[in-house]
């Protein structure tokens, strides 16, 4: 059958490109450089068949489902970026490509995932990646909707987090980073996991370091927007920024915060967690 051969040609290219990918970056001093030219070949592939539409700052790709919707996602993210780049102070080296699903099950198939993966947007080697709004709004929803609870700031903070510290960051810094650009810029902010009256809780940082997505997801987003709250409220929002501008220049978190902070890392995570247990 002729879909069934183009699914196993494209399924064969794809496999080629990962081999090529991970030998490149094994060799590579500009890893970051090489994933987005990767990324970007993998998208131009598989959404080979979406249209596209060019805005000031993105080149978005979409399926004819969703014509009705393009300008609403077009709008957020032009919004975004004026909004994300003012707090940053800074602005990407090029044109973001957003790619726009038609469902939860396409936008998990574009990573691998489970199909029952559900998730409003992604960022990933700078592209990103969103659910059709079709999806979960509805007819009487305002435009401002999307615009404070969609992904467009968070996914395009994300990208900037990326942008400054040359893809040296770990997963817990850039969410909580995201989020906090966020809530400034939108005021949106996930609910609180211990809302409901449960005793508190959290993690060891060098856990939400290694097995984020195997943790209770409410409780690693809302402790990563706490320790960016708390840096920002501690040392001033600037040193945020500092910070990343030293995961640029190759440092790891601890040795940019204790830069930045100028306390030892162990010393100033033990506060956190004193913060955390007062709040």
């Amino acid at each position: 059958m002729p879909g069934l051969r183009f699914h196993a040609s494209f399924k064969s290219v794809s496999m080629i490109l990962v081999f090529i990918l991970t030998v490149t970056l094994l060799i590579s001093k500009n890893s970051q450089s090489i994933m987005r030219f990767m990324v970007d070949q993998e998208i131009s592939l598989s959404t080979s068949g979406f249209n596209e539409i060019k805005t000031e700052h993105y080149n978005i790709k979409y399926t004819s489902w969703d014509d009705e919707w393009v300008p609403l996602v077009a709008s957020a993210a032009e919004d975004a970026y004026s909004s994300v780049t003012q707090v940053f102070g800074e602005e990407p080296t090029s044109k973001t490509t957003i790619v726009i699903y038609p469902n939860s099950s396409s936008l998990a198939r574009s990573f691998g995932w489970d199909r029952d993966e559900k998730a409003m947007g992604v960022y990933w080697a700078g592209s990103i990646r969103v659910l059709s709004p079709r999806e979960w709004m509805t007819a009487d929803d305002s435009a401002d909707k999307f615009a404070k609870e969609g992904p467009m700031a968070h996914e395009f903070a994300h990208l900037m987090v990326d942008e400054i510290t040359r893809g040296n960051y770990n997963r817990w810094w850039t969410e909580g980073i995201a989020q906090y650009v966020e809530k400034r810029t939108t005021g949106f902010e996930f609910a609180d996991p211990f809302a409901g009256g449960q005793e508190p809780s959290y993690y060891q940082l060098a856990s939400l370091d290694r097995n984020f997505d195997k943790l209770d997801q409410s409780i690693a987003y809302w402790q990563s927007l706490q320790a960016a709250e708390y840096i920002a409220a501690t040392g001033g929002e600037d040193s945020l920024f500092r910070i990343m501008a030293e995961l640029g220049e190759g440092r790891s978190l601890p040795s940019a915060i204790e830069k930045t902070l100028g306390v030892n890392y162990s010393t100033w995570e033990q506060e956190f967690y004193n913060y955390l247990e007062n709040k």
